[in-house]
């Protein structure tokens, strides 16, 4: 077996792939000094609310920024209810956290990962029963996977909650046809540099059909200004997406689509061999993932990473610990049944390498060793 390193996530295939398109769209920036609201960010705004055919789309400085705004511009403050997942980035509880509100936390699917409305109805009992005001609910699309919006929509209608779409990991992925960006009241978006769509800093954009939404958070971006920056009429942030950035993410846009097909491929090859081996992720009916992560459930988890990290084939454990246990977060109240399921998957969940340029080769090194680790 060849010893040549196995990149997790190969940036660099990429980066040779766009060759001179990067350094040609930096060099544009630099050379007209507009390095904060660019044109570029018009731009690209323009091209990511076609994609996901909405009418607008804010960017931003991250995606836990791309939350917040959205939480800000709402009103979410004390005393209302917010409903997340345990099985997520500690964004998607802290920016409500921040604003005041308190995350209520919901389970998740045991094989897609993904919020259970069943938990989600329970969570809203509890919300209830605390006196809290429902304000909304934040599904969270877990390794690029869309959650079941039509199901959370129905129990969102029923309860008056907005719905959040937590969308980080999903952008380039859809549901029933319809692109990541479409369902909710709002999406956010991460163009972190290890996301399908990543840029080469931290930023975020947010998409939605609500103008006055959409005018919000551009004053909440930019420290919530007024006619100009002098003019504060709210107490925003500083949360712009600078001009680089933007740039680098136009060039990638290029091969987006193609490189989320080569994702389906990748994939594909590892749902072929892996069964029967572990537990690989299971997609809904209709559903196209992104696959940010390609995350399988292993019994002896620990041990097979450990196996796999001595004859260098990397992973990663997202999330070794639910968010609902976390330090920060365990004194949050929780579905009525608590979160059984996170918790479970704590322990068994293990993230693969998955890149659209992993090649057949590569993918087969990573699979065969895969398979004497759990064969032990």
């Amino acid at each position: 077996m060849t010893d040549t390193p196995i990149a997790f996530i190969d940036l660099q295939a990429q980066r040779a792939r766009l060759g001179a398109a990067i350094d040609t769209a930096i060099a544009k920036v630099l050379d007209h000094g507009r390095f904060i609201m660019g044109p570029e960010i018009g731009e690209l705004e323009k091209r990511l609310a076609a994609m996901a055919g909405k009418a607008h789309c804010v960017s931003c400085s991250s995606g836990t920024d791309s939350l917040l705004l959205v939480l800000m511009a709402w009103g979410v403050g004390p005393g209302d209810a917010v409903i997340v997942p345990a099985m997520t980035f500690a964004s998607t509880a802290e920016v409500v956290a921040l604003t005041g509100a308190t995350p209520v936390f919901c389970d998740v699917f045991d094989d897609t990962f993904n919020m259970d409305p069943a938990s989600l109805e329970s969570a809203i009992a509890v919300a209830k029963d605390q006196g809290l005001n429902l304000a909304a609910v934040i599904p969270v699309d877990l390794f690029g996977q869309s959650a079941d919006y039509p199901a959370i929509q129905k129990i969102a209608d029923a309860h008056g909650l907005k719905v959040l779409a937590d969308s980080a990991q999903s952008f380039g992925g859809a549901l029933g046809g319809k692109p990541v960006g479409t369902f909710g009241d709002a999406t956010s978006v991460s163009f972190f540099p290890a996301k399908p769509l990543g840029c080469y800093g931290d930023g975020g954009a947010v998409l939605t059909d609500d103008a006055g939404l959409a005018a919000k958070m551009r004053s909440l971006r930019v420290h919530g200004q007024g006619t100009n920056k002098y003019d504060n009429v709210a107490v925003g942030l500083n949360a712009r997406l600078d001009t680089v950035q933007a740039a680098v993410l136009l060039a990638k846009l290029e091969i987006f689509e193609d490189e989320i097909e080569k994702r389906q491929v990748v994939a594909a090859r590892y749902a072929a061999a892996l069964a029967g081996v572990c537990t690989p992720p299971a997609v809904i009916e209709g559903a196209v993932s992104a696959w940010a992560q390609y995350t399988i459930k292993v019994g002896n988890r620990d041990a097979v990473a450990a196996a796999l990290k001595d004859i260098g084939v990397p992973t990663a454990v997202y999330y070794p610990v639910a968010l609902s246990d976390q330090p920060a977060y365990a004194h949050y109240p929780r579905a009525g049944n608590g979160t059984p399921v996170s918790a479970a998957l704590a322990h068994e969940v293990l993230s693969l390498p998955m890149h659209p340029y992993l090649d057949e080769a590569t993918q087969n090194r990573i699979i065969e060793a895969l398979k004497d680790a759990v064969s032990g």
